[in-house]
């Protein structure tokens, strides 16, 4: 792909965003932004990356950000990703989820429960992740390939497995 292709394809899909930093790039041919979605600067996607935000949500991405192929983000309420933060391909960040515990309402009756995903900084996220409703991921973690995240990961700690625990520490 040359730069004129590249340039092209960038200048296509900034009209999608409520924000845009400085010099951020999107070189793909596929890239679906509903809502509102905020950029920092140098931030990157690759393609086929979904960002949805419904209603009044919000997607607010950092400095440096990036997500790779096939990354989804959908958001009732906030999902707020850090700077230096990296999510690799076919992650899913959703910040609700249907509550079927307890519940003797019908299929068209289900409740339905938002909270904020809130992704620090220079945190790596591995491929094929899922991350749920309401779940704070400290500066510095690193979460192994196709984990599931429910809880709260604090700062520089390693965490993988479906569901995810907490595997060790950067500094130990």
């Amino acid at each position: 792909m040359n730069t004129i292709e590249r340039t092209w394809l960038t200048l296509k899909h900034r009209w999608k965003f409520a924000r845009m930093g400085k010099r951020c790039q999107f070189p793909i041919p596929q890239l679906y932004v509903q809502g509102h979605v905020e950029l920092g600067d140098y931030c990157r996607f690759r393609n086929d990356v979904t960002l949805h935000a419904h209603g009044n949500g919000k997607i607010i991405f950092g400095n440096r950000t990036g997500l790779s192929w096939g990354c989804t983000a959908i958001a009732h309420e906030l999902i707020q990703i850090g700077s230096y933060t990296g999510i690799a391909e076919f992650s899913i960040l959703c910040d609700t989820m249907p509550v079927l515990k307890n519940n003797t309402a019908g299929q068209t009756e289900v409740k339905y429960v938002s909270k904020p995903i809130k992704v620090g900084n220079d945190v790596f996220v591995g491929s094929g992740c899922f991350i749920g409703p309401g779940v704070t991921i400290g500066d510095g973690a690193v979460i192994g390939s196709h984990s599931v995240i429910t809880r709260d990961v604090g700062p520089l700690e390693m965490w993988n497995g479906a569901p995810a625990r907490r595997m060790g520490h950067r500094t130990d």
